[in-house]
């Protein structure tokens, strides 16, 4: 499975972003995938997940109601909408492949991680 997550930029307080994470090789269709990101000199953490037929969303409670995560199974991409960014949003955005096909916060789930794309929400 290779993940390529995109749509990364800089944004003022307040705006909106859309990232992109796609499979060149149709390879996850049936694995949940996830967002993550990683803010300097933070540790990585859990932002949204969604299941293979794009069920059962899950979101960290600092993304809940600004963050929508969405499946695209024709495109073979899952989108992460980011709305109302914050400057704590900043951060590397990277998207993983689970092991399984559920939806679920757990990193250590996830087996497979693409190349992150960098958000920079400015105050």
């Amino acid at each position: 499975v290779q993940l390529q997550a995109s749509g990364g930029g800089l944004v003022e307080t307040g705006g909106s972003l859309r990232l992109s994470c796609g499979d060149s090789r149709r390879t996850s269709s049936n694995n949940a995938v996830g967002w993550f990101r990683q803010a300097p000199g933070k540790e990585r953490e859990f932002v949204a997940s969604i299941s293979w037929n794009g069920g059962d969303p899950k979101y960290a409670d600092s993304v809940q109601g600004r963050f929508t995560i969405s499946r695209d199974r024709v495109k073979n991409t899952v989108y992460l909408q980011m709305d109302s960014l914050k400057p704590e949003d900043t951060a590397v955005y990277s998207c993983a492949a689970a092991r399984g096909s559920s939806s679920t916060s757990n990193p250590s789930m996830y087996r497979y991680w693409g190349q992150g794309t960098l958000v920079t929400v400015s105050s």
